[in-house]
């Protein structure tokens, strides 16, 4: 397993990022604690969830599976570096969402329950609420940090200039402020090398990328739908694209094909690829998933490829950092 700091942390986290979304809905509590453990067994150390994953079932299902294994010791929770979200709505109530001071650290609790763990070490704001000044967010945050409860604060889908005015103000509390920033990225959602990825480097943000292949679309989805095998390709995001990539999507498989490599492979190294980037989550449902991501850390694409892979999806307006991106 390769290993950086995140941002800049001297925190060591793995470059694969385990995501928990599957756990409950598409993957049962045994089937996770499994696929956990053999993560770990790879040396993945970074697990990412949220509060309100699990929803198809209740809110903070997930969380409820992630403390179930870590009840089983055996060093489990000692290895893991923890993330968790909050700012959705976990009922329908008044400030049982948002990033309100209340809502931030009760949710933080209730994370903290679920999850049978004394600490956080990565709580992130799952996103931007407009209507939270950022003095009452930082003031949450240095409670819970000051208690122990979390050691990290991160963010999640922020534009450009909302890490800027999160990082600004946490300066003038003389707050360590946001650490890592998560956001979707892949060959065909490139909008965060305009701005996100630059702000996040300018401020010394880790970048985890959620969704490194659109929803399956750059995992082989032509050829599974072929064999009857898609599922989470057969659905949401990856659907909607291919509607209107799908001579690209082909190209990309055959392309794939004449590298010898499987296209979930050639996608996940190409994130990894990426200047800024800490680690993509995956979010394996099986174990060959999980094997398939490992094995992208060793694959390194040529200028050639990368090149042609420029050209099947091409970055925003000019490529780039803003303001070149859009201007000479």
């Amino acid at each position: 397993m390769e290993y950086t700091t995140l941002g800049r942390t001297a925190l060591r986290v793995s470059r694969l990022c385990l995501g928990t979304l599957n756990f409950g809905p598409r993957v049962d509590r045994d089937g996770s604690h499994a696929l956990m453990d053999r993560a770990l067994d790879h040396g993945v150390n970074l697990f990412d969830t949220a509060d309100n994953y699990g929803w198809q079932i209740h809110r903070g299902h997930t969380e409820e599976i992630l403390g179930s294994w870590f009840a089983r010791g055996g060093g489990r929770r000692e290895k893991v570096v923890l993330g968790t979200k909050v700012f959705s709505e976990m009922e329908s109530w008044p400030n049982n969402g948002g990033l309100s001071a209340r809502h931030i650290i009760a949710g933080c609790e209730d994370s903290l329950r679920r999850m049978r763990t004394d600490w956080i070490d990565l709580y992130q704001m799952h996103h931007v609420d407009r209507s939270a000044p950022w003095d009452e967010v930082w003031q949450a945050m240095e409670v819970l940090t000051a208690q122990g409860k979390i050691r990290y604060a991160g963010s999640s889908n922020f534009a450009g200039w909302h890490l800027s005015a999160a990082q600004e103000a946490a300066a003038r509390r003389g707050f360590l402020g946001l650490v890592s920033e998560q956001c979707v990225y892949n060959l065909v959602t490139r909008h965060v090398e305009m701005e996100v990825i630059p702000a996040a480097q300018a401020y010394g943000l880790g970048v985890l990328v959620w969704s490194p292949l659109h929803g399956g679309l750059l995992g082989g989805v032509l050829a599974k739908q072929r064999q009857g095998t898609a599922v989470k390709s057969a659905q949401g995001r990856a659907t909607v694209a291919l509607r209107t990539l799908a001579s690209e999507v082909a190209e990309y498989e055959d392309l794939c094909a004449e590298l010898g490599e499987d296209p979930a492979r050639v996608g996940l190294a190409w994130v990894l690829s990426r200047p800024g980037v800490t680690a993509p989550v995956i979010g394996p449902r099986t174990a060959e998933h999980l094997e398939e991501a490992v094995a992208a850390l060793d694959l390194r694409l040529s200028d050639a490829v990368l090149e042609r892979l420029d050209a099947l999806f091409p970055p925003v307006g000019n490529g780039g950092p803003a303001p070149e991106a859009w201007c000479w």
